[in-house]
Order: structure tokens, then C-alpha cells, then sequence
């Protein structure tokens, strides 16, 4: 299995090149190099590749929806994953129900393949809550907005599964997943989470999605050497695989979990990809991104090529495709008519579970707001 990991040495584009299964035209690559992913994915069917093909467009769907609730002003903000879909879907069907997925703010694909609502993640992007979901109904836990800080938060649950496996509480053979972009690694929670992961051999794996920009800053401008090397300083091996690749995504992650989870420690993945779409519906990539550049990474659409390995093998055809597109347009139709329903909370809702217990600060501040709403006047002239 040593043949996946990472050695430190200088960049070349031959000796870094990513793993692949499948390549952007759609065909199986069968290499020496890729003997052991493709191993990983013996056992999957055409109907399995079909179930991927369906999860990447469901995902897609969802956010051109998503995208297109907040231009309307339904939603203040949304975190695109457009053209990450592979990388997300792949790596989300590896992990087992038992696994805890720690996300950032971008992973609806992964909370897709976790049995999770999408239409309740827009809640947090419409301001209704902080995420109103229960992170151990699904296994995924709620969204991180501070760039790298769960990877900490990850890491530590990562230490509490190995203290409870000593004690006889859990399993034992459970594993974490924490997702987080390029630009993250930048972060120092990062780095220390590397550490602690590595000192004490935690079941974790650190998945990394390098879509090439940290919002307007490039790959080149963030790291010097090759990404998926950068544990190899804190003992943690490391991955790289084509992330438009869910065939690939999903094996390395498949390989990965099974390493963390039968001791051996940590895994670094970096699933090279590109973020087709802005950062956030708040971001305009054409100030900071060629034309050429974002039409060379829509010829390695993700789905596309899914889609032309399906139909060569006979696994897909008009019929089927029409049937999906009827499918999710009832999806989008849900998920437009569940934003729309949602109405305002109660501006005091924000002090809401800060704590698991009352707290006395957190009471007072409540009170302050509210008596300081109140003293705003309405449209009419009257007090608020």
C-alpha cells in the first residue's frame, strides 16, 4: 500500500503528476502507477458509477439553485462547489455510516452522500440559524466558516474515538474525515492539527480540495512546494489525485480511511481540482482569472467525464438521462419552495445555544439587544 504515499523531493510535473482511473475524455486509465487505487475499486459496478453520475448532477443542481436563490435575495450568501462535485461525491461514498465528516462551508456534495437535507444546509446561508442540524444524525458536522479551524476541532474528536476504543466505549474501528481547501493550509490550525494527528497516530484523514485559488490568490502565491507533501514535515504521508476524478477520489479516500482506521495514522489527500465558480456569491473571479484559464478546466468537467464512460460502456443513454432531469427538476423545485418558506427568526434567536447551559453573559447581552431593538422607531413613527 506504501506505493500511494508521498516522498519529499523537488517539483517536477512527471514525478507529481496526480493518480487518475478515469481521464478527461471519459476512458479507464490502467497503469502500474495506479495499481493499487484501482484495487480500491474492484468490487464497484456500472450501477455504482451510475449512483455517482446521479449524486455529482443532484449536486450540481443544487447549486445552480442555491446560486440563483441568492441573486434573487433569498439567501444573504452561498459557497459554490461547482466543479468540485467529483472530489466531493467520490471520497463522500468511501466513508462508512460510522465515520464523522468535519466539512468547511463549500461540502454539499459530501453532505449529499451522508443522507443529509441540502435544502436545511441554505438555512445557514439565509441566516435563519448557525446550521440547524444534529452533527451525529448524519455523522457531519456542522459548517466551518473559520478557515481551518476544524481541522483542529477534527483532529481532537479524531484522539477522543482512540481514548474511547483504550476504555472499551467505542468500536475502535471508526474514522474522521476533515475537509478544507488549499488556502487552509496556509492556516496554523492546520499545521498544528498535522502535528497532533501525527505525534499521537489518529484515525483521521485530511482531505484537501486544491481548486487552485484561495478566494483571489493562486496556488503559487500560497505554497512553494507540492501540496499534498506538506505533511510529511509533521510524519502524516501524503496523496494527490486527479479531484475531477470520482473514481480516484473515491479510492484514495476508500484507501485512506481504512489506513487511519486500522491504526496506522493519518493520510493527507489532495484532490486537484478547480473551483469553476466564484468563492462566494460575493466574489467576481473575472478580476482575478483568465478566460483560458476557467475554459482549460471546463474541458475536465468532472461530470462530463463520468457521464462519457457510462455511455461507452453502454451504462447510460437518452432514456436514462431523461429520467434524472425530470428527477431533479423536482428537486429544484423543493428546494426552491423550502427557501421561500422560511421566515424571519426572532432578531434574538443569534444568542440562541451559544452555550449547552444558560449562561448569565450571554442572558445580559440578550436583554441589552433586545432593549436596544426596541428603541428603534417603525415606519409609522412609533417604537419598534
Amino acid at each position: 500500500m506504501t506505493d500511494l504515499l508521498s516522498t519529499p523531493g523537488p517539483s517536477s510535473t512527471d514525478e507529481h503528476a496526480p493518480l487518475q482511473l478515469i481521464d478527461p475524455q471519459g476512458h479507464r486509465v490502467i497503469t502500474e502507477e495506479n495499481a493499487t487505487l484501482r484495487a480500491q475499486v474492484s468490487d464497484l459496478t456500472l450501477d455504482d458509477l451510475r449512483t455517482f453520475y446521479k449524486d455529482m448532477m443532484l449536486a450540481r443542481r443544487f447549486d445552480a439553485e442555491a446560486t440563483a436563490l441568492q441573486r434573487q435575495g433569498e439567501l444573504a450568501l452561498y459557497a459554490p462547489l461547482l466543479g468540485q462535485e467529483a472530489a466531493q461525491i467520490g471520497s463522500g461514498h468511501a466513508l462508512r455510516p460510522t465515520d464523522m465528516v468535519f466539512p468547511s462551508y463549500r461540502e454539499h456534495g459530501v453532505a449529499h452522500t451522508r443522507g443529509m437535507d441540502l435544502a436545511k444546509i441554505l438555512q445557514l446561508f439565509r441566516g435563519v440559524d448557525h446550521g440547524g442540524w444534529d452533527s451525529f444524525e448524519n455523522n457531519f458536522h456542522l459548517y466551518t466558516l473559520v478557515i481551518g479551524s476544524h481541522a483542529l476541532h477534527a483532529t481532537g474528536y479524531a484522539m477522543g474515538l482512540q481514548r474511547d476504543a483504550k476504555v472499551g466505549r467505542a468500536a475502535g474501528d471508526e474514522a474522521v474525515m476533515v475537509y478544507f481547501g488549499d488556502g487552509a493550509t496556509s492556516q496554523g490550525d492546520v499545521s498544528e492539527a498535522l502535528g497532533f494527528a501525527a505525534v499521537n497516530n489518529a484515525p483521521i484523514v485530511f482531505f484537501v480540495q486544491n481548486n487552485q485559488w484561495a478566494i483571489s490568490v493562486p496556488n503559487s502565491k500560497q505554497f512553494k512546494g507540492e501540496l499534498y507533501t506538506r505533511g510529511e514535515g509533521f510524519g502524516v504521508p501524503g496523496i494527490r489525485v486527479d479531484g475531477n476524478d470520482v473514481l480516484a477520489s473515491f479510492a484514495a479516500a476508500r484507501w485512506a480511511l481504512d489506513h487511519a482506521r486500522s491504526g496506522e495514522g493519518p493520510v493527507l489527500i489532495e484532490a486537484l481540482t478547480y473551483r469553476m465558480g466564484a468563492h462566494t456569491t460575493s466574489d467576481d473571479p473575472t478580476k482575478y482569472r483568465t478566460r483560458e484559464e476557467e475554459q482549460h478546466w471546463r474541458d475536465r468537467d468532472p461530470i462530463a467525464r463520468v457521464k462519457a464512460l457510462l455511455e461507452s460502456e453502454n451504462a447510460w443513454n437518452d432514456t436514462d438521462e431523461t429520467a434524472l432531469a425530470a428527477e431533479l427538476e423536482g428537486f429544484g423545485e423543493y428546494i426552491r419552495g423550502y427557501v421561500k418558506s422560511l421566515g424571519r427568526p426572532e432578531s434574538t434567536s443569534i444568542f440562541d445555544h451559544v452555550y449547552a447551559t444558560d449562561n448569565a453573559l450571554v442572558r445580559e447581552d440578550r436583554e441589552w439587544f433586545a432593549q436596544y431593538e426596541a428603541s428603534f422607531m417603525d415606519t409609522s413613527g412609533g417604537a419598534r
